[in-house]
């Protein structure tokens, strides 16, 4: 019961609102806490692979932007989801606040991958399957921002751009599972392996806490961006002028 209330209330905007701004801090400060400290261990203080040297050093920024990019996709498609069935309409909101979060995350994936590519491989990019699959999911947060935007009646948007977010999110299992699926040039899983991680204490820890960074951080954007969505959407409301009052 008590789960339903909860729920029901973060279907209230002014409830919503308020949450969004009072938890915002609570992931930032730690975030870049976290942030630094990953970043520092992985990209200074780890040792140097013995196969890939520094190059792979890529890994603490390039495998938390992988990470987050599947992860808001997921909140994406579950959030719009949940506005094209019970039609609450804060959901599509949360959706259309991911969407440039991810898409963000997902070019910078693509952007590290190239980077280590081109010593790894020889070349800044090949059409391997999860290199492909990543490049789908980025042109779907394209996709869903575009379509989003090019209706002006806001439930259409939301219902159009919603609809597309679902029915890509079969995407997103593709690109996990890709590299166990096909022959592919990309490495698999490092860290979540049946035989526990194939990496020492020194690197594993700052790639843990690079990811819990990266994760926050994302929370912290997605609770910004959230609020302004709320804000456009309720900008005639009532509780929005009381708000403004002295």
């Amino acid at each position: 019961m008590a789960t339903w209330t909860w729920f029901h209330k973060l279907a209230s905007p002014p409830y919503l609102y308020r949450t969004a701004g009072a938890l915002t801090p609570w992931f930032a400060v730690p975030a870049a806490l976290l942030l630094v400290a990953g970043l520092y261990g992985g990209l200074v203080r780890a040792p140097a692979d013995y196969q890939q040297g520094d190059a792979f050093r890529i890994i603490y920024v390039h495998a938390p932007s992988a990470w987050l990019s599947l992860m808001c996709y997921s909140i994406m498609a579950i959030a719009s989801a949940v506005g094209l069935i019970w039609r609450i309409k804060l959901a599509h909101a949360l959706a259309a606040a991911t969407a440039p979060i991810g898409a963000s995350f997902a070019l910078l994936c693509l952007a590290t991958g190239s980077l280590w590519g081109r010593p790894m491989w020889g070349t800044w990019w090949v059409w391997d399957a999860r290199l492909t699959s990543q490049l789908i999911e980025f042109f779907l947060y394209l996709g869903y921002m575009a379509l989003h935007s090019a209706f002006d009646d806001l439930q259409r948007a939301d219902r159009a751009a919603g609809l597309l977010a679902v029915v890509g999110a079969v995407n997103v299992p593709i690109i996990h599972f890709s590299v166990y699926w096909w022959n592919t040039l990309h490495q698999g899983t490092t860290v979540l392996r049946s035989g526990g991680p194939a990496m020492p204490a020194s690197m594993l820890v700052p790639l843990l806490l690079a990811f819990a960074g990266f994760t926050l951080f994302y929370a912290a954007l997605a609770c910004v961006r959230l609020r302004a969505e709320v804000l456009s959407r309720e900008r005639n409301a009532s509780w929005l002028q009381e708000l403004g009052k002295p």
